[in-house]
């Protein structure tokens, strides 16, 4: 996973380069909560451009980073989402509590 930190805009985003399944959400997790809490942003984004699989660890993963970051006072969103993590998120309705990037 890799992050980008936009001091003037305090956006925070994660580039997402690997699989999401269990082995891989802890790792995940950390860094991202490490990251959340070291630059406080208002607006963290989760792209999942290059995510060519998602379980429903990915879910936990997402639900549990959103309220992480809305402790902190940021608002959560999702970017570039392929077509098999978009079904997931249909279906799992998440997309109803974390919008994706630019819809509004």
């Amino acid at each position: 996973m890799e992050s980008k930190f936009y001091e003037k805009d305090k956006l925070l985003i994660f580039k997402i380069t690997e699989e999401i399944d269990d082995h891989s959400v802890q790792k995940i997790r950390r860094r991202a909560d490490y990251e959340i809490e070291r630059f406080m942003p208002r607006k963290v984004i989760f792209d999942f451009d290059s995510v060519t699989f998602m379980d429903s660890a990915g879910i936990g993963l997402l639900v549990g980073r959103y309220k992480f970051a809305n402790l902190l006072g940021a608002k959560l969103e999702v970017a570039n989402l392929t077509q098999s993590v978009n079904k997931i998120f249909e279906m799992s309705g998440i997309l109803k509590l974390i919008p994706v990037a630019g819809k509004e």
